[in-house]
């Protein structure tokens, strides 16, 4: 079966399934660094994964904004969410996705207020100028760091629901997303 790039009613379309995965693999990456930097830092894992953690952060508030505007283009042709768990789910999901441009626009904020230059994978994004702003440091220092948390316990939900979904109910709601029949 030849699959479309846009999404369908019944499943979503390969761009929203790379979109996905992608972003499923550096939200992965970007949690695990936090995590060693909280519980392990200074091991190895964790200086590679926390050095590269401005860069990812940055690609991804740039995938999810394609992949927000991307949802825009295919809100008529999206699987609905119907009954209460559907909406529940809806909300969720704006939630997440609302959290993964946040979280990555506060600490590209708190580098502006500290003065930094911030330059993802070597690319200026704006100097360094030396002068702080407070007014940016603090709202972005007080939370980007909770909010990463609140996201990362959101997708441990969309997670154990994907799951749900595929194990117990085995409704296909899995496979809309992952695109066969699991």
């Amino acid at each position: 079966m030849r699959t479309s790039c846009f999404d369908t009613p019944e499943r979503y379309g390969r761009v929203s399934r790379v979109l996905h995965g992608a972003m499923a693999l550096l939200l992965t990456v970007q949690l695990l660094g936090a995590l060693l930097h909280v519980f392990a830092r200074g091991v190895s894992l964790e200086r590679l994964l926390w050095s590269n953690h401005g860069s990812l952060g940055f690609l991804l508030l740039l995938l999810a904004v394609l992949r927000g505007t991307w949802g825009l283009v295919n809100i008529g042709r999206r699987p609905l969410h119907t009954g209460v768990l559907g909406r529940l789910a809806g909300v969720s999901h704006l939630l997440m996705h609302a959290l993964m441009i946040l979280v990555p626009f506060l600490a590209v904020l708190r580098a502006y207020g500290r003065g930094r230059g911030f330059s993802p994978f070597g690319m200026p994004l704006f100097e360094a100028s030396g002068q702080e702003i407070p007014a940016l440091i603090t709202p972005a220092s007080t939370f980007h760091g909770l909010l990463a948390w609140v996201l990362l316990a959101l997708i441990v939900g969309h997670v154990a629901a994907a799951v749900y979904h595929r194990v117990v109910l085995k409704d296909g709601v899995f496979s809309r997303m992952w695109g066969r029949a699991y």
